[in-house]
């Protein structure tokens, strides 16, 4: 009975390199099928589980075979084994080789990502990404970090030995705010130097912005919103990158401190999240990756009165043809609460998914509704607060004429009342 060959004997390392290691085993037993493949596994601290590698052809030589592993990392430690192969299948693995390191090499691998900017006046703020253990290829890796202020031919070489490291700072009092400089961030270890990355564009830290905008002015829009206005910085020698708005409610509860920060071309920005009829204390300024400028001082707005907490009740409707009214009692605000100015009414087909808002004054509202069709509606209650919670869904199935059958109907019942045999008045109360 033919079966998968036998693992083979145990496997040497003969000889490496800094990329490749040659490697000897002795035969599987083929166990009735022809041995027609052996295939090389190898694995490292860096990897997870085996894989499998590329190899040279196989050669025997009497009892043995010898195949040289190629494309491996330099100082790098790895272990081997071999598995083999006939027309039944693919027999287990050998036993594991010892553990071996490669021959140390220069780096071929460069820093990616270089990158950097921001920080504090009079610096300069270098980032890379760090090159990967298994691709630093010997011992005291480390970087050359080269830079140079633009218009300037040579450059200044920096280097740090620790070879994680994925930042370093320039400081010096002649560097001038958000300045433009050449950067590229090089490798070496105990063989020499490797490759630098691409050269990349950074600018020096920037000073923040010495000037205020002006014409600050807030207004409630809601209980929980204030909307906040300002005219840009007329005059700035520092870059803006934008505005930031801080609210407080007062000196005393500094939990209830907040910001919002804006785009430089954007002059208004609405505050949310706040409590109904409470007064809010705000202020505006510019800032930049190096902070934000002096603020202004600041203005004060109330909040409106939140909006009534009753849903509107007793929802009655009746549909003739595809036309839908709807009826309810009219939402009364408590003394705490914003005024009623009006009612959304909102509603969906199954269909088609799509919202549609209507607005009214008064407790009553009329939609046309496409035929065959379920509905679902919501009733909210208006004010300057913002909006009340929904009424409870109103489901309304419109149903088309092709259902009705061919018999005559008259215009004061609804389309589903025509099929139950009931009126509309009787079919549409909902409270």
């Amino acid at each position: 009975m033919t079966s998968p060959p036998s693992p083979p004997a145990t496997v040497t390392v003969d000889e490496l390199t800094d990329s490749t290691a040659q490697l000897t085993w002795s035969p599987a037993q083929e166990h009735g099928s022809p041995v027609t493949l052996y295939l090389i596994q190898t694995r490292n601290p860096y990897s997870v589980g085996w894989t499998r590698v590329s190899t040279v052809p196989e050669v025997i030589d009497g009892s043995t075979l010898t195949a040289t592993v190629v494309e491996l990392n330099s100082w790098v430690e790895y272990e081997f084994r071999v598995l083999a192969r006939n027309s039944v299948g693919v027999g287990a693995p050998s036993p594991v080789s010892s553990k071996t390191r490669t021959e140390d090499a220069v780096p071929d691998a460069a820093p990616l990502d270089v990158n950097g900017g921001g920080g504090s006046r009079s610096e300069l703020v270098i980032t890379w990404e760090p090159v990967p253990e298994e691709l630093q290829n010997g011992e005291s890796f480390g970087y050359i970090i080269a830079f140079r202020a633009f218009g300037d031919i040579s450059w200044t070489h920096v280097a740090t030995s620790v070879p994680g490291a994925a930042r370093y700072v320039y400081r010096n009092d002649s560097i001038a705010p958000f300045s433009p400089f050449h950067v590229k961030v090089g490798t070496y270890n105990i063989k020499g130097q490797g490759p630098f990355s691409p050269v990349a564009t950074i600018y020096s830290a920037e000073t923040e912005p010495s000037s205020m905008p002006t014409g600050v002015w807030a207004r409630s829009v809601s209980a929980a919103e204030i909307e906040v206005n300002w005219q840009t910085v007329s005059f700035h020698a520092e870059r803006v990158l934008g505005y930031e708005v801080v609210y407080w409610e007062d000196d005393t509860k500094p939990e209830t401190m907040g910001k919002v920060r804006v785009p430089g071309n954007q002059t208004s920005v609405t505050v949310g999240g706040l409590e109904g009829s409470t007064q809010y204390f705000l202020t505006v300024s510019a800032f930049n990756t190096a902070g934000t400028g002096p603020f202004l001082s600041a203005i004060n707005a109330t909040t409106k009165k939140p909006a009534p907490a009753q849903p509107p009740l007793n929802i009655e409707w009746t549909l003739i043809g595809p036309l839908l009214s709807l009826y309810w009692e009219p939402v009364v605000a408590m003394d705490l609460e914003s005024e009623v100015t009006g009612y959304q009414v909102s509603y969906r087909s199954q269909k088609h998914k799509e919202v549609t808002t209507l607005m009214t004054v008064g407790a009553a509202a009329e939609l046309t509704l496409l035929e065959d069709d379920i509905y679902v509606i919501h009733i909210r209650a208006l004010s300057g607060g913002g909006l009340g919670p929904p009424s409870e869904p109103l489901h309304i199935h419109q149903i088309s004429m092709s259902a009705r059958g061919s018999g005559s109907w008259s215009s004061d019942l609804s389309p589903l009342a025509l099929l139950l045999g009931v009126t509309a008045s009787t079919l549409g109360s909902a409270s």
